[in-house]
Protein backbone atom coordinates (compact mmCIF):
# COMPACT_ATOMS: atom_id res chain seq x y z
CA UNK A 1 0.00 0.00 0.00
CA UNK A 2 1.31 3.54 -1.03
CA UNK A 3 2.18 6.29 1.77
CA UNK A 4 -0.65 8.46 -0.27
CA UNK A 5 -3.56 6.03 0.28
CA UNK A 6 -2.21 5.09 3.94
CA UNK A 7 -2.38 8.64 4.61
CA UNK A 8 -5.94 8.85 2.74
CA UNK A 9 -7.07 6.08 4.94
CA UNK A 10 -5.93 7.90 8.60
CA UNK A 11 -7.63 11.52 7.36
CA UNK A 12 -9.45 12.82 9.99
CA UNK A 13 -13.59 13.36 9.38
CA UNK A 14 -12.29 17.63 9.35
CA UNK A 15 -9.36 16.91 7.27
CA UNK A 16 -11.45 14.56 4.76
CA UNK A 17 -14.34 17.58 4.69
CA UNK A 18 -11.89 19.96 3.79
CA UNK A 19 -10.11 18.07 0.82
CA UNK A 20 -13.79 17.14 -0.81
CA UNK A 21 -14.54 21.14 -0.41
CA UNK A 22 -11.03 21.97 -2.20
CA UNK A 23 -11.51 19.44 -4.36
CA UNK A 24 -15.23 20.29 -5.27
CA UNK A 25 -13.97 23.73 -5.90
CA UNK A 26 -10.99 22.39 -8.54
CA UNK A 27 -13.96 20.35 -10.46
CA UNK A 28 -16.62 22.57 -10.14
CA UNK A 29 -19.25 20.95 -8.09
CA UNK A 30 -21.10 23.48 -5.97
CA UNK A 31 -24.10 21.59 -5.27
CA UNK A 32 -21.98 18.58 -4.53
CA UNK A 33 -19.84 20.85 -1.83
CA UNK A 34 -22.87 22.46 -0.25
CA UNK A 35 -24.81 19.21 0.02
CA UNK A 36 -22.29 16.61 0.86
CA UNK A 37 -22.02 17.21 4.86
CA UNK A 38 -25.84 16.94 5.24
CA UNK A 39 -26.06 14.26 2.52
CA UNK A 40 -23.15 12.14 4.39
CA UNK A 41 -25.29 12.74 7.36
CA UNK A 42 -28.71 11.77 6.09
CA UNK A 43 -26.47 8.25 4.66
CA UNK A 44 -25.63 7.51 7.42
CA UNK A 45 -28.43 7.44 9.54
CA UNK A 46 -30.22 5.79 6.49
CA UNK A 47 -27.64 3.23 6.09
CA UNK A 48 -27.05 4.34 2.47
CA UNK A 49 -24.70 2.00 0.79
CA UNK A 50 -21.74 3.84 -0.86
CA UNK A 51 -23.55 3.41 -4.28
CA UNK A 52 -26.82 5.08 -2.72
CA UNK A 53 -24.63 7.98 -1.00
CA UNK A 54 -22.82 8.18 -4.65
CA UNK A 55 -26.12 8.96 -6.72
CA UNK A 56 -27.70 11.03 -3.97
CA UNK A 57 -24.55 13.39 -4.43
CA UNK A 58 -24.36 13.16 -8.33
CA UNK A 59 -28.38 13.66 -8.91
CA UNK A 60 -28.10 16.68 -7.06
CA UNK A 61 -25.65 18.12 -8.69
CA UNK A 62 -27.15 17.53 -11.71
CA UNK A 63 -30.39 19.20 -11.43
CA UNK A 64 -29.08 21.89 -9.71
CA UNK A 65 -26.96 22.20 -12.87
CA UNK A 66 -30.45 21.78 -15.19
CA UNK A 67 -31.95 24.55 -13.12
CA UNK A 68 -29.27 26.61 -12.91
CA UNK A 69 -29.29 26.63 -17.30
CA UNK A 70 -32.60 26.93 -17.02
CA UNK A 71 -32.51 30.00 -15.37
CA UNK A 72 -29.28 31.14 -17.67
CA UNK A 73 -31.47 30.92 -20.37
CA UNK A 74 -34.51 32.04 -19.55
CA UNK A 75 -32.24 35.23 -18.55
CA UNK A 76 -30.56 35.61 -22.21
CA UNK A 77 -34.25 35.52 -23.71
CA UNK A 78 -34.45 39.35 -22.54
CA UNK A 79 -38.12 38.93 -21.00
CA UNK A 80 -39.22 42.51 -19.84
CA UNK A 81 -40.69 40.71 -16.26
CA UNK A 82 -41.02 37.34 -14.81
CA UNK A 83 -44.65 35.59 -16.15
CA UNK A 84 -45.39 32.01 -15.29
CA UNK A 85 -48.80 30.32 -16.39
CA UNK A 86 -49.59 29.34 -13.13
CA UNK A 87 -50.22 32.79 -12.42
CA UNK A 88 -52.62 32.89 -15.39
CA UNK A 89 -56.37 33.07 -14.74
CA UNK A 90 -57.74 31.37 -17.16
CA UNK A 91 -61.35 31.93 -15.46
CA UNK A 92 -61.07 35.46 -15.88
CA UNK A 93 -60.89 35.14 -19.93
CA UNK A 94 -62.83 32.58 -21.06
CA UNK A 95 -61.96 33.51 -24.73
CA UNK A 96 -58.55 31.37 -23.52
CA UNK A 97 -58.30 27.91 -23.72
CA UNK A 98 -56.63 26.19 -21.22
CA UNK A 99 -56.12 22.99 -22.66
CA UNK A 100 -54.75 24.73 -25.47
CA UNK A 101 -52.19 26.53 -23.67
CA UNK A 102 -51.06 23.71 -21.77
CA UNK A 103 -50.44 21.51 -24.45
CA UNK A 104 -48.64 24.16 -26.01
CA UNK A 105 -46.35 24.44 -22.60
CA UNK A 106 -45.26 20.82 -23.91
CA UNK A 107 -43.42 22.72 -25.99
CA UNK A 108 -43.79 20.26 -29.35
CA UNK A 109 -45.11 23.39 -31.46
CA UNK A 110 -41.65 24.87 -31.15
CA UNK A 111 -39.46 21.58 -31.74
CA UNK A 112 -41.54 21.06 -34.88
CA UNK A 113 -40.78 25.34 -35.45
CA UNK A 114 -44.63 26.45 -35.91
CA UNK A 115 -45.49 29.66 -35.22
CA UNK A 116 -48.28 31.29 -32.57
CA UNK A 117 -49.99 33.69 -33.24
CA UNK A 118 -52.15 35.73 -30.08
CA UNK A 119 -54.25 38.40 -30.89
CA UNK A 120 -56.81 40.19 -29.13
CA UNK A 121 -56.93 43.75 -27.01
CA UNK A 122 -54.66 44.92 -24.66
CA UNK A 123 -55.14 43.61 -20.98
CA UNK A 124 -56.14 40.67 -22.53
CA UNK A 125 -53.33 38.23 -21.67
CA UNK A 126 -51.31 38.19 -24.67
CA UNK A 127 -48.39 39.38 -23.58
CA UNK A 128 -48.52 37.42 -19.96
CA UNK A 129 -48.92 34.36 -22.46
CA UNK A 130 -46.25 35.19 -24.80
CA UNK A 131 -43.62 35.65 -22.00
CA UNK A 132 -44.97 32.61 -19.97
CA UNK A 133 -44.79 30.37 -23.22
CA UNK A 134 -41.55 31.73 -24.19
CA UNK A 135 -40.03 31.16 -20.38
CA UNK A 136 -41.34 27.38 -20.86
CA UNK A 137 -39.90 26.88 -23.72
CA UNK A 138 -36.27 28.30 -22.20
CA UNK A 139 -36.36 26.10 -19.47
CA UNK A 140 -37.23 23.18 -21.60
CA UNK A 141 -33.96 23.92 -23.34
CA UNK A 142 -34.51 25.89 -26.32
CA UNK A 143 -33.34 29.18 -27.30
CA UNK A 144 -35.26 31.74 -27.06
CA UNK A 145 -35.48 35.61 -27.43
CA UNK A 146 -38.18 38.33 -26.55
CA UNK A 147 -38.04 41.52 -28.39
CA UNK A 148 -40.37 44.14 -28.95
CA UNK A 149 -41.93 44.81 -32.64
CA UNK A 150 -40.52 48.57 -32.90
CA UNK A 151 -37.29 47.85 -31.62
CA UNK A 152 -37.11 44.69 -33.82
CA UNK A 153 -37.45 46.77 -36.76
CA UNK A 154 -35.30 49.89 -35.20
CA UNK A 155 -32.40 47.25 -35.05
CA UNK A 156 -32.84 45.60 -38.47
CA UNK A 157 -32.91 48.95 -40.54
CA UNK A 158 -29.29 50.15 -37.93
CA UNK A 159 -28.03 46.92 -39.54
CA UNK A 160 -28.97 47.60 -42.67
CA UNK A 161 -27.36 50.76 -42.28
CA UNK A 162 -24.16 49.81 -40.84
CA UNK A 163 -23.99 46.95 -43.84
CA UNK A 164 -24.34 44.60 -40.63
CA UNK A 165 -27.66 42.97 -41.63
CA UNK A 166 -26.95 39.58 -42.97
CA UNK A 167 -24.87 39.39 -39.60
CA UNK A 168 -27.91 40.20 -37.46
CA UNK A 169 -30.17 37.96 -39.21
CA UNK A 170 -28.19 35.41 -39.01
CA UNK A 171 -28.11 36.01 -35.10
CA UNK A 172 -31.80 35.46 -34.82
CA UNK A 173 -31.80 32.95 -37.28
CA UNK A 174 -30.08 30.73 -34.29
CA UNK A 175 -32.44 30.81 -31.77
CA UNK A 176 -35.51 27.86 -31.64
CA UNK A 177 -38.33 30.68 -30.52
CA UNK A 178 -38.38 34.64 -31.59
CA UNK A 179 -40.83 36.19 -29.45
CA UNK A 180 -42.46 39.04 -31.48
CA UNK A 181 -44.45 41.40 -28.68
CA UNK A 182 -46.37 44.24 -29.28
CA UNK A 183 -46.96 43.92 -33.39
CA UNK A 184 -49.27 46.24 -34.59
CA UNK A 185 -48.82 48.87 -32.43
CA UNK A 186 -47.11 51.34 -34.99
CA UNK A 187 -47.25 51.56 -38.60
CA UNK A 188 -43.92 50.01 -40.32
CA UNK A 189 -42.19 52.32 -43.36
CA UNK A 190 -41.81 50.43 -46.63
CA UNK A 191 -38.30 49.51 -45.68
CA UNK A 192 -39.19 48.29 -42.34
CA UNK A 193 -42.08 46.02 -43.20
CA UNK A 194 -39.21 44.16 -46.07
CA UNK A 195 -36.53 43.71 -43.32
CA UNK A 196 -39.12 42.24 -40.96
CA UNK A 197 -40.54 40.00 -43.44
CA UNK A 198 -36.72 38.91 -43.96
CA UNK A 199 -36.81 37.72 -40.60
CA UNK A 200 -39.95 35.78 -40.59
CA UNK A 201 -38.63 34.18 -44.10
CA UNK A 202 -35.53 33.07 -42.95
CA UNK A 203 -37.69 30.93 -39.91
CA UNK A 204 -40.27 29.65 -42.11
CA UNK A 205 -40.93 26.11 -40.94
CA UNK A 206 -37.28 25.75 -39.64
CA UNK A 207 -37.83 27.70 -36.37
CA UNK A 208 -40.85 28.82 -34.76
CA UNK A 209 -42.90 32.58 -33.98
CA UNK A 210 -44.72 33.51 -31.39
CA UNK A 211 -45.97 37.32 -32.01
CA UNK A 212 -48.93 38.96 -29.52
CA UNK A 213 -50.83 41.78 -31.58
CA UNK A 214 -53.90 43.62 -30.47
CA UNK A 215 -54.96 44.12 -34.53
CA UNK A 216 -56.64 40.94 -36.00
CA UNK A 217 -54.85 39.67 -38.98
CA UNK A 218 -57.53 42.14 -41.59
CA UNK A 219 -56.70 45.35 -39.85
CA UNK A 220 -52.76 43.85 -40.34
CA UNK A 221 -52.96 46.05 -43.50
CA UNK A 222 -52.30 49.41 -40.72
CA UNK A 223 -49.15 48.45 -39.75
CA UNK A 224 -47.96 46.94 -43.43
CA UNK A 225 -49.32 49.13 -45.67
CA UNK A 226 -48.22 46.96 -48.67
CA UNK A 227 -51.41 44.96 -49.59
CA UNK A 228 -48.52 42.46 -50.81
CA UNK A 229 -46.72 42.08 -48.44
CA UNK A 230 -49.00 42.25 -45.64
CA UNK A 231 -50.15 38.88 -47.13
CA UNK A 232 -47.56 37.60 -47.37
CA UNK A 233 -46.45 37.91 -43.76
CA UNK A 234 -49.79 36.85 -42.36
CA UNK A 235 -49.31 33.93 -44.66
CA UNK A 236 -45.72 32.93 -43.19
CA UNK A 237 -47.49 33.35 -39.57
CA UNK A 238 -50.68 31.15 -39.84
CA UNK A 239 -49.17 28.45 -41.86
CA UNK A 240 -49.41 25.19 -39.16
CA UNK A 241 -50.02 28.09 -36.78
CA UNK A 242 -51.69 27.81 -33.12
CA UNK A 243 -53.86 31.45 -33.35
CA UNK A 244 -55.71 31.99 -30.12
CA UNK A 245 -58.05 35.15 -29.71
CA UNK A 246 -58.03 36.41 -26.61
CA UNK A 247 -60.97 39.14 -27.06
CA UNK A 248 -61.98 42.66 -26.43
CA UNK A 249 -62.59 42.55 -22.71
CA UNK A 250 -59.58 43.70 -20.56
CA UNK A 251 -59.71 41.50 -17.55
CA UNK A 252 -56.68 43.10 -16.45
CA UNK A 253 -59.37 46.50 -15.96
CA UNK A 254 -61.68 44.74 -14.61
CA UNK A 255 -59.23 43.41 -12.00
CA UNK A 256 -58.75 46.94 -11.15
CA UNK A 257 -62.27 47.77 -11.14
CA UNK A 258 -63.02 44.87 -8.52
CA UNK A 259 -60.35 45.74 -6.53
CA UNK A 260 -61.57 49.49 -7.01
CA UNK A 261 -65.09 48.33 -5.45
CA UNK A 262 -63.93 45.98 -2.86
CA UNK A 263 -62.04 49.22 -1.35
CA UNK A 264 -64.85 51.29 -1.22
CA UNK A 265 -67.67 48.69 -0.54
Amino acid sequence: MTTTMKHQRGLTEQAAEAAIDQACRMLRLPTLRAQFVPTADAAEREQLSYRGFLAELLMAECEDRQRRRSERRVRAAGFPRSKWLTDFDFDANPNIPAAVVRTLAICEWVKNGHPLCLIGDSGTGKSHLLIALGTEAAMAGFRVKYVLAARLVNELVEAADDLVLSKTVARYARYELLCIDELGYMELDKRGADLLFQILTEREETASVAIASNDSFGDWTKTFTDPRLCAAIVDRLTFNATIIETGTDSYRLAQTRARADGATG
